[in-house]
């Protein structure tokens, strides 16, 4: 600006400086961090911690943290029928499948407006499913998870999505679910979330998945979002 003063000026780079800071910090040094970033899990409480690149490699060698990765597979050829899904005993048809080192068990998550609830996961029918699919025995324990969304085809109008996915996208996915959801039955901006959730992930995977599921959830009627 003609005529601006050094005060001026000054007060100009300060607060580009401040536009410029990081949002996000390393939760183990401080060092600040990129919008995309490394992640760990403490396993005792399933915290994920955002870590630079050089704490993520120090730190997931100890016993208390894990280092999360960041492939996401598109599991196109994924078998479960509807008896076996009906037969995990789930109250909705959006949940995601890990296997938790501390317990040594399989749990089953599932969003809700609360957060992630934890479901009772009955073993036999699971054992069916990774004998259907024996990709499931590559996955990481704490860091990787069966993400599963079947909203679609639970109404009839699309396939069901199989993912192999970090754990720490699950748990986006069940932030975005509580920080949208709105009322009863959720209103429809959670729904367009998911929706975009999902479209980000299928890019994401390169798995060329087509975007009918994403499209059908915006479809979902507002009366109906509370049994996805």
């Amino acid at each position: 600006m003609i005529g601006a003063g050094p005060s001026a000026a000054f007060a100009t780079l300060k607060r580009f400086v401040r536009r410029a800071e990081p949002a996000e910090r390393c939760e183990m040094c401080s060092a600040g961090l990129a919008s995309e970033h490394q992640h760990l899990i403490e396993l005792a409480n399933r915290r994920i911690v955002c870590a630079c690149d050089s704490c993520a490699i120090l730190f997931s060698s100890q016993t208390k943290y894990k280092r999360i990765p960041r492939r996401v597979q598109y599991l196109r050829d994924f078998q479960m029928t509807d008896s076996q899904w009906d037969g995990l005993l789930l109250p909705i048809n959006l949940a995601f499948f890990f296997h938790s080192t501390p317990p040594n068990r399989m749990v089953a998550m599932y969003p809700s407006p609360a957060g992630a609830t934890e479901s009772l996961l009955p073993l036999e029918t699971w054992e069916e499913i990774v004998n259907l699919n024996p990709s499931l025995k590559d996955m990481e324990s704490d860091v990787e998870a069966l993400l599963v969304n079947r909203i679609g085809h639970s109404r009839g109008f699309t396939r069901p999505e199989y993912y192999l996915a970090p754990i720490d996208e699950c748990y986006k996915l069940v932030g975005l679910i509580r920080g949208h959801w709105q009322g009863f039955s959720g209103g429809a901006e959670v729904w367009q979330e998911i929706a975009g959730f999902f479209e980000a992930l299928r890019a994401r995977s390169g798995g060329g998945a087509p975007l009918e599921p994403a499209e059908a959830m915006r479809q979902v009627p507002v009366s109906a979002e509370s049994n996805a």
